[in-house]
């Protein structure tokens, strides 16, 4: 067992480095850069015409290219991170880039190894070599065609698909987005509520290119393009990026601009949010910030030490957090009043995830004033309306589940059996049956969802060198802790469930101590991975492989290696990420959970020891 002097003052270390990054108020972070963020937004810059071009914009183009040049992966391809495996999403649309901008014959040794590395991966060389990368991505992403279809775009645009190109590129059905939103989920349409831009705008630039060969249909779609156009810049923020995301404020202003439409206002304000958003290095990060996120995670890591928060800084954050509810129906997703978005920018919007770590946060914030019960009753009814009939939550909309964003998954609906939970105290006898009822419906579907190995597999997290990506000691911590917390609460939980998850993580506990995704020969621990689990063990019956964690930990803060992040989360249509401050909460959370765990553990010792030995028991 690591001596609880050392848990302690690696504890406080990794605590002072988070609070250090919040200054006073609320974190605001750093995701990595991404090349596919950078990519995007290059060729989007270089399809503009000179009328619409900045004076700087040259000056972002070459940086950019020097950047992607500078960061590719030893066999030739791109990560979506400095971090990341190779794979054909990003390297397509880097090479596409790379001919978008006319610097491929300046980088000829670049260009030359990631056209080396796509055909390897789909398979084919020769004329015609690309009809096969084409099918590569269609076929990675399936039936949805939130990403495969803009990737194809973008290649095409780029000249990259031969003359042909557009042969190769699915149509989109823009002209659906003239119709009320509310049909949009009985419709099934081919990609999910927060790609809109993208089925508008890529939708045009297809038909512009590729038109329907049925005249009736054409005309039809010819006279729906400015009405969804103005549906378009009616879901555009203020600071003109979609969702605050890189690629797809990208994705929308390529389409326009390849169409001669880049003079619209939405086309000047994508543009700006592009410039406004890169990086002094010359990259763009796949989004701006996961400020709301990182802060309500932040809070809860440091609810174990209640007194790591000055007074003043837990009050400036409530206020801050309880103005960043959403109070009137969203514009762009129609999404109810109550929820939470995973930042403070104008791109955000509310999603179940943030909602209940919201939730989670201001209950550690203070006392529970009328403001607060406000905020906490229409955040946790809010969840409530999002419960899928399966009993799992989505992340965005309910009943939107052909797609994976909007299916149900268990780290979501873990995350919001622990809002639903804790705020039970608080609520009259009517909505607390209520909230009883859908936590019970929420643990039969993770029941349902558990695997034969006692996992659970996120949506949002993963881990490249796992099978097929998967984070299985993120679920499966994720849910260990909901349950234990609903269990230490009192609430009906199936101990065969807990048992069985808990077995699961010792399983994926690897030789040295740490977690990685899998247990894998190849897999390397993380520190976040480690954290998770060791929350999630800490006070359990399982003491060695705790020990075990826990040690990993301290050894990793005292070297000094343990600020360095793992890229395991996933963005949308798998992009890969990784957060700067993941390493710090989910290291304060674990170590947190340590030192209480451990500090019970001596007391109860020391109580066993003062205790006088008991008379013996007369017959």
């Amino acid at each position: 067992m690591t001596p609880f002097h050392r848990v302690s003052a690696a504890m406080r270390q990794v605590t002072e480095a988070l609070l250090a990054e919040s200054g006073s108020g609320p974190w605001v972070g750093e995701l990595s850069s991404s090349a596919l963020s950078t990519a995007t937004a290059l060729i989007a810059l270089s399809r503009l015409s000179p009328g619409e071009r900045a004076a700087s914009d040259q000056n972002l183009v070459e940086r950019g290219v020097s950047w992607l040049v500078a960061h590719q992966n030893p066999d030739g391809g791109w990560g979506d991170t400095v971090r990341s495996r190779s794979n054909i999403s990003t390297t397509a649309l880097v090479w596409a880039a790379l001919g978008a901008t006319g610097t491929a014959a300046k980088f000829t040794e670049a260009t030359a190894g990631g056209e080396r590395w796509l055909q390897r991966e789909c398979g084919a060389t020769g004329p015609g070599w690309e009809n096969q990368l084409a099918e590569a991505i269609r076929r990675r992403y399936g039936k949805d065609r939130t990403f495969s279809v803009p990737i194809l775009m973008a290649c095409t645009l780029a000249g990259r698909l031969g003359p042909e190109g557009w042969s190769q590129v699915p149509p989109l059905p823009f002209e659906l987005a003239a119709l009320p939103h509310q049909l949009f989920g009985l419709l099934r349409l081919p990609v999910v509520s927060y790609a809109l831009p993208a089925l508008i705008a890529i939708g045009q630039v297809i038909h512009h290119f590729a038109p329907t060969r049925n005249f009736l249909w054409r005309l039809l779609r010819d006279s729906l393009r400015r009405r969804t156009l103005q549906v378009l810049e009616s879901l555009q923020p203020s600071n003109g990026g979609f969702l605050e995301a890189t690629p797809l404020t990208s994705f929308v202003l390529m389409s326009l601009a390849a169409m001669g439409a880049d003079t619209l206002l939405v086309s000047q304000r994508a543009a700006s949010f592009l410039r406004c958003s890169v990086r002094a290095d010359g990259s763009w990060p796949i989004d701006t910030n996961l400020s709301t996120w990182v802060s309500t995670l932040s809070v809860q890591a440091l609810s174990h030490q209640p007194q790591a928060l000055a007074y003043e800084q837990r009050s400036e954050l409530r206020q801050w957090l309880l103005g960043q509810q959403y109070r009137v129906e969203h514009p762009y997703t129609h999404a109810a009043p109550g929820g939470w978005a995973w930042t403070n920018l104008p791109g955000g919007v509310p999603d179940a995830d943030d909602t209940a770590s919201a939730l989670l946060a201001l209950l550690s914030l203070g006392p529970v004033d009328a403001a607060v019960r406000e905020a906490g009753q229409l955040g946790v009814r809010w969840l409530l309306g999002l419960q899928n009939t399966d009993g799992g939550i989505p992340t965005f909309c309910r009943g939107w589940g052909a797609l994976p964003f909007d299916r149900s998954s268990p780290d979501i609906t873990a995350h919001t059996i622990r809002a639903w939970s804790a705020w039970l105290p608080q609520w009259p006898a009517e909505l607390r049956r209520r909230v009883e009822e859908a936590i019970q419906k929420a643990l039969r579907f993770l029941e349902k969802t558990q695997t034969p190995e006692g996992c659970w597999v996120p949506l949002w997290f993963g881990n490249e060198a796992a099978h097929q990506e998967e984070n299985r000691t993120y679920g499966t911590a994720r849910v260990l802790l909901a349950l234990r917390e609903l269990r230490a609460r009192g609430l009906m939980v199936s101990e065969p469930m807990i048992r069985r998850a808990e077995r699961a993580l010792l399983e994926l506990q690897l030789s040295c101590g740490g977690w990685g995704g899998a247990q894998t020969p190849e897999m390397k621990p993380s520190l976040e991975e480690t954290a998770l689990a060791v929350e999630a063990l800490a006070g359990s019956a399982h003491v060695s492989a705790f020990d075990r964690g826990v040690a990993w930990l301290v050894e990793h803060v005292e070297s000094g290696g343990w600020r360095e992040p793992a890229p395991i989360g996933f963005y949308f249509a798998k992009l890969w990420y990784f957060e700067l401050l993941y390493p710090l909460i989910h290291g304060v959370a674990a170590l947190g959970s340590a030192v209480r765990a451990l500090s019970l553990e001596n007391a109860g010792a020391e109580n066993e020891s003062a205790s006088p030995a008991a008379p013996p028991r007369k017959s």
